[in-house]
């Protein structure tokens, strides 16, 4: 398939159908160069060649090509979730006291700066400051409240504990657990150290298609608010605040390049999910379990940069 780069100005409906279409052709050639997790033994099960790309807009019109109903593992998509639950329950002092919002430029379960440079985790993006976050939670909200939560959020009634993969992290989740009691030990994690990790190994471990994800990006990209119902679900201070953690910190120590590469606020798994906020409003969806070397999905991100290029999405963009 010859792949144009030329972008497209006032793109017709046909156009963002045709530059999805090479995103995702993109996508599955880029999947060869890419490797599944394995660390967590249940990941390594997943297809490396799996790729799909889903886009919903506003109006409820879709775009999907590929593997886009394919359940998987939420995994650290499951952080947007966390911090939207976080600022909604506790707000934004509260949480930011307690985990900080800069970019760490490690990788996304590292400790070295966490140990040498601060007690605080850097930012809500990697595992310290998600666990950091679901500690605020633990004692007062239990993980069917936050399994509802995510529901609503994501549009999707259907996510559901992927029961094999919890166990799979709850038996090899010791770097996480270290981090979880290196918090501890450091007087910054109040809650009880064990249903802590246990209620995060769940919150990891929530099934999502990249179809849940394009419609968890639309809310973002809505203002908080389902563009279906007119609910507010998110408030549009927290939404502009979580918008700009995922800018800076979503795509781990490769944010930096992919917000210049791509320019969309992003959040990636090692799951092979990425869930990204384009302007429209407009979600998008992707799935690809074959991983880059920073854990993020090399089909999904040779894609966004393709249909940011092509259909001007950069926020930077005019």
């Amino acid at each position: 398939m010859n792949i144009p780069k030329k972008r497209i100005k006032d793109p017709s409906r046909k156009d963002i159908e045709q530059v999805f279409l090479e995103a995702y052709e993109i996508g599955r050639e880029a999947a060869k160069e890419g490797r599944v997790a394995d660390y967590i033994p249940e990941l390594a099960k997943a297809d490396p060649s799996a790729f799909g790309v889903y886009m919903l807009d506003g109006k409820g019109k879709s775009v999907f090509y590929g593997d886009v109903f394919t359940r998987f593992s939420i995994q650290s998509v499951c952080k947007v979730i966390i911090l939207a639950f976080a600022l909604k329950y506790r707000g934004f002092d509260e949480t930011f006291s307690h985990v900080m919002m800069e970019p760490s430029g490690d990788s996304f379960n590292s400790i070295l700066k966490l140990d040498m440079r601060s007690n605080l985790p850097f930012n809500p993006m990697i595992n310290a400051g998600a666990i950091q976050t679901v500690s605020l939670l633990t004692e007062d909200f239990s993980f069917e409240d936050i399994l509802n939560f995510s529901r609503v959020l994501c549009m999707d009634p259907g996510i559901e504990l992927n029961e094999a993969v919890y166990k799979s992290e709850f038996e090899t989740g010791n770097r996480n657990r270290a981090i979880v009691y290196l918090l501890k030990s450091k007087g910054v994690l109040t809650a009880d150290p064990e249903k802590t990790a246990d209620l995060y190994f769940k919150l990891c471990s929530l099934s999502v298609s990249a179809e849940t994800l394009a419609s968890l990006g639309l809310v973002i990209s809505n203002g908080g608010v389902n563009p279906f119902t007119g609910q507010q679900l998110i408030e549009p201070d927290h939404v502009r605040t979580i918008k700009s953690i995922m800018f800076t910190c979503g795509m781990y120590d490769f944010s930096g390049e992919f917000g210049v590469k791509v320019g969309v606020p992003g959040k990636s798994g090692v799951g092979g999910g990425m869930v990204c906020a384009a302007r429209g409003p407009m979600g998008i969806g992707l799935y690809g379990p074959a991983l880059d070397p920073f854990g993020n999905s090399i089909a999904a991100v040779r894609a966004m940069e393709h249909i940011s290029e092509r259909l001007n999405l950069h926020v930077f963009d005019y």
